[in-house]
């Protein structure tokens, strides 16, 4: 399987990590950090390390650690042009030649001035070398993890959009042809009506149609789901009852990936309501808890097969997918059936617990 770093860099986007951001920086600084532990704390049988050398230690490699990111960071692109061997090559190459530079200049400043930091029995050809390779070896470790996150992001993000895609097609053919077919019942004895649910049919596809591309909103999850009701309702007439339950205040400008909300209440409908010949209620409850909103989908339904269900596990767990790859692992999603009910809950953290409306 081609990695996708791999794929970026044959779409011509650079391959090669991106040491520019602050938390890419703060990893070089931990790897370093963690180097210089490492080195105090193993029994060398030389010069003991003692509060002046292991912060001069540490400072030393935290600035060769910025200096190869920023050489890295300025140079990301020029690299990325390269075939990814020959690029990972000539970044640890020159991470080598700044550490080898770097450390000779110290260690001549250091025996010039008298400081002491390096020990007397080391030499310049051995301080530097040494340095180079264990620069070179930090390197190659942190841009090799880098490259994997990076693929394994990338794999997350690629998987959330073909989710959103597959999303499209929840908007059924059946569903299509249904409505149009209520529609034109509708335009003889009732055109304001029939208008009105072209349009909710239209601004139910288009949001559709842009599932992967644009985020969406409370409030506009909500609409949408108002819109696929409405045409719903003028097929089930009376078979559908909804009953909504916002308790504010709530977090109506809070992002959300869209269509988050309308497939479960799709759910709801289609493998609930519609199957029971009296027809049954949707109830909808949008509230908060803590830092948390909270929305619960119940109906009345029979209970779950394996043929009526599929559909409807897969546009929950894609759902729960993309929540969590927009909120993290605080984000979820429950469903289950019992004792004649149906329920489907979605728990979305509500960052510095926005009440905008």
């Amino acid at each position: 399987m081609t990695h996708p770093a791999a794929e970026q860099a044959r779409a011509g986007e650079p391959w090669l990590p991106d040491l520019c951001r602050l938390p890419r920086l703060a990893t070089m600084f931990g790897v370093a950090e963690l180097v210089v532990l490492i080195l105090a704390l193993a029994p060398d049988g030389g010069a003991r390390w003692n509060v002046q050398r292991f912060v001069s230690a540490s400072g030393f490699a935290l600035w060769l650690a910025l200096t190869i990111a920023v050489l890295l960071c300025a140079s990301r692109r020029q690299l990325s042009r390269l075939p990814i061997a020959a690029g990972a090559i000539t970044a640890v190459s020159g991470a080598t030649v700044i550490a080898l530079l770097g450390a000779a200049m110290l260690y001549v400043l250091d025996r010039n001035l008298g400081y002491g930091a390096i020990p007397a029995v080391v030499r310049l050809w051995q301080f530097a070398t040494g340095s180079a390779a264990i620069a070179a070896l930090i390197t190659a470790v942190v841009l090799r993890y880098l490259y994997v996150i990076d693929g394994w992001q990338a794999q997350v993000r690629a998987s959330a959009r073909a989710q959103a895609d597959a999303l499209q097609a929840r908007i059924k053919p059946h569903f299509l042809f249904n409505s149009m077919n209520t529609i034109a019942g509708l335009v003889r004895h009732d055109p304001v009506l029939a208008e009105r649910a072209v349009l909710d049919l239209s601004d139910l596809f288009r949001a559709a149609l842009g599932a992967g591309e644009t985020d969406s909103s409370l409030r506009e999850e909500v609409d949408l789901a108002e819109r696929y009701l409405a045409i719903e309702a003028l097929r089930l007439g009376p078979r559908l009852q909804v009953q909504w339950d916002c308790i504010e205040p709530l977090p109506w400008t809070l992002p959300l990936p869209r269509l988050v909300l309308q497939p479960l209440i799709e759910n709801a409908v289609v493998h609930g309501v519609s199957r029971l010949p009296q027809g049954g209620c949707v109830r909808i409850e949008l509230s908060t808890a803590g830092d948390l909103l909270r929305v619960v989908v119940s109906n009345r339904a029979p209970p779950p097969d394996g043929s009526a269900g599929s559909g409807a596990r897969h546009a929950q767990q894609s759902i729960g997918h993309r929540l969590a790859y927009a909120f993290g692992p605080r984000a979820r999603m429950t469903a289950a059936w019992h004792d004649g009910y149906y329920r489907c809950e979605l728990a979305v953290p509500v960052p510095g617990k926005s009440t905008g409306g």
